[in-house]
């Protein structure tokens, strides 16, 4: 019983930090790496004690790829801060092979070499975030998009999993999300309003 209250509070404090860094990262604030780092520390510890190895993979991911990304808001290809844009076809191929080779890759380790019992399913989870995170390192508006595509399919995951408060974070950034990909949508608009009265 202990055990699992620890696990409780674990949850509740990484979804505090990752409810400010979605919040951060809808309001296109680098800071929300530093909330994100530490909600990914956590949600390892958490997901490794429930078996969801994938997730953990993922949030190993996320960790590296928060790094990146806080670097590359920072200082872009040109040493200044990237700007918010849409996805170019190169990088629309690059999201949708890191899903496809995600998942096969995942599908196949969960199946064969783990105990999982969600092997697919959490393997299509990963997949999707896999790209959305990159696509958010890249500050790519896409990124909204595969995020909540993992969303949608993660929720009923962490609910038969027993993890409702993360679920319920899930759900909540799964509203964020939609509101986050409006948001960047605006900025992207204005700014190209302001181009094109520049011109």
């Amino acid at each position: 019983m202990e055990y699992l209250s620890q696990l409780v509070v674990l949850q509740w404090i990484g979804t505090l930090f990752g409810v400010v860094q979605v919040l951060l990262a809808r309001q296109n604030n680098i800071h929300n790496y530093l909330f994100g780092i530490i909600a990914i520390l956590i949600s390892i510890w958490v997901l490794y004690q429930s078996q969801l190895y994938a997730d953990i993979l993922l949030n190993m991911y996320y960790l590296v790829m928060s790094i990146y990304g806080w670097f590359y808001w920072k200082m872009g290809k040109q040493q200044q801060e990237a700007p918010i844009s849409f996805s170019t076809r190169k990088e629309h191929g690059i999201a949708v092979g890191i899903v496809v080779g995600c998942f096969i890759l995942m599908a196949y380790w969960l199946g064969q070499h783990t105990d999982s019992d969600v092997p697919y399913w959490d393997a299509v989870v990963c997949a999707f975030a896999w790209a959305g995170m990159w696509l958010m390192a890249k500050r790519k508006i896409e990124n909204w998009v595969y995020l909540n595509i993992s969303n949608i399919i993660s929720i009923p995951l962490l609910i038969y999993k027993e993890l409702y408060i993360y679920a319920g974070l899930t759900a909540f950034l799964f509203t964020v999300a939609i509101s986050g990909y409006i948001k960047w949508k605006k900025i992207i608009d204005k700014k190209n309003s302001e181009t094109y009265a520049g011109a």
